[in-house]
């Protein structure tokens, strides 16, 4: 029985009509070992009762572990009770787009204010309303700098992985190029950095800190960036900007960042949140959506959609983006974090995080075979070589520790505020343990 209301005959017109000779055509670009090639394994109908106990059961095969010492790109922090309630909150959580302004007060308001608080971390005059990840926002930055003169976008190789194939796909999108710097001693290059920077670059992305912990010399980036007449965006850990530089004090033209740690648990792929903030002049080539202050006709205040590029909805082929909704419930969580923790509750988070990886480090190192790869400073995340390297995660996770994340160079360690000094030596005595035999 088929579900789809179109009959086959249309089906096929539809095909013909977008060049598909069968639906196969429409996934060509995927790789075959990504496509399914056998039918679903799905149960027959199922009365509740068997429902819940086969979700349990499947529920029951994931691993919750109490301690965490993985990042790279998602990060387990705490978070405040309330922070998880108030999305919680049907007003909230079933509310949809706010075209009708007058009927969205409540939604416009909670992304009126996230605006405000990206701003303030970041330092910058604008903020959207968000969009979906933190590798899209970079994506969407990288679009929004070029012109028609320079097309080429620059990106660290120091950058998570997903970020440059994510800016990768949307160049290859767009017919654009994309050019990745190379990194030396866990940081970007920033002599080849000096000979890639042409009159074709639109910008050039580096994340701060980047994807091996290492703080960037974010500074010294920006005036070669600029001095070449392209723009630099920076992508930021939101939590780190309660102690270190906001992109805007660096140089940065634009600022992105994956906004998980403002609230958001760890979860399989998400739901995350893109965040962007760029300069006054920059205004009007932000994608997406921008929630503006106003008074209404009695002369009170409330919150309007103020600004949202119409090519984006009705001229798709001029446009330099297509993006056209947002992450409102994660750009509403993320609002909550930061008001429930307050530039000192921010500030304490990002400071603990920072002591107890180094903390983490240091002891690590105390261990024969096990040294630092890099010498840079770093904020919450460090590499360190690792001797019998599946050993010891298989010994740290039956002991309820998620340890570090294997890469090339060795494991990526991360420290946060959540996780305690005794966690942390029961950690570095496992891995002793290990090592010793």
């Amino acid at each position: 029985m088929s579900y789809v209301p179109s009959t086959g005959d249309q089906r096929k017109e539809m095909l013909a009509a977008v060049g598909a000779a069968d639906y196969a055509d429409l996934y060509k670009d995927v790789p075959a070992e990504a496509l399914l090639n056998r039918p679903l394994d799905l149960p027959e109908g199922m009365s509740e009762l068997e429902v819940g106990k086969a979700m349990s059961a499947m529920a029951a095969k994931n691993v919750l572990f109490p301690t965490v010492l993985r990042g790279a790109g998602a990060y387990d922090h705490y978070i405040p009770a309330v922070v998880k309630s108030i999305p919680n909150k049907e007003e909230f959580l079933t509310a949809y787009t706010p075209y009708q302004a007058e009927m969205s007060q409540g939604v416009l308001q909670s992304i009126f204010e996230y605006q405000t608080m990206i701003c303030e971390i970041t330092g910058m005059d604008v903020s959207n309303a968000s969009v979906y990840d933190g590798a899209s926002a970079a994506a969407e930055a990288a679009a929004m700098c070029r012109d028609r003169k320079r097309r080429v976008t620059l990106i660290s190789a120091s950058s998570h992985p997903d970020t440059i194939n994510t800016v990768r796909t949307y160049c290859y999108g767009t017919g654009d190029e994309l050019r990745v710097v190379p990194v030396k001693d866990g940081r970007t290059d920033l002599e080849a950095l000096k000979e890639m920077l042409g009159a074709d670059i639109a910008s050039f992305y580096v994340q701060q800190p980047n994807f091996y912990g290492q703080l960037e010399e974010v500074e010294e980036i920006a005036g070669l960036v600029h001095e070449a007449g392209a723009m630099f965006v920076m992508g930021a850990n939101p939590i780190s900007l309660g102690i270190l530089k906001s992109p805007r004090e660096c140089g940065a033209d634009v600022a992105v960042g994956e906004g998980q740690p403002l609230g958001m648990p760890i979860g399989y792929g998400g739901p995350y949140l893109g965040f962007m903030a760029t300069t006054a002049k920059n205004m009007r080539k932000l994608p997406g959506r921008i929630v503006g202050e106003t008074v209404d006709d009695k002369g009170e205040r409330c919150y309007v959609l103020s600004l949202q590029a119409r090519e984006q909805h009705i001229r798709r082929e001029k446009a330099s983006s297509n993006i056209c909704s947002n992450e409102a419930l994660c750009a509403l969580t993320a609002g909550v974090y930061l008001a429930t923790m307050g530039p000192e509750g921010l500030k304490e988070a990002a400071s603990q995080c920072m002591a107890k990886a180094h903390y983490l480090a240091k002891e690590l190192t105390k261990i024969e075979g096990v040294d630092l790869v890099f010498t840079g400073e770093y904020f919450h995340e460090f590499v360190t070589t690792l001797p019998k390297q599946d050993e010891v995660l298989k010994a740290l996770e039956d002991a309820g520790i998620l340890g570090g994340f294997p890469v090339k160079e060795g494991v990526l360690w991360c420290a946060t505020e959540k996780v305690s000094k005794c966690e942390l030596d029961r950690a570095v005595s496992v891995v002793k343990e290990v090592l010793a035999k």
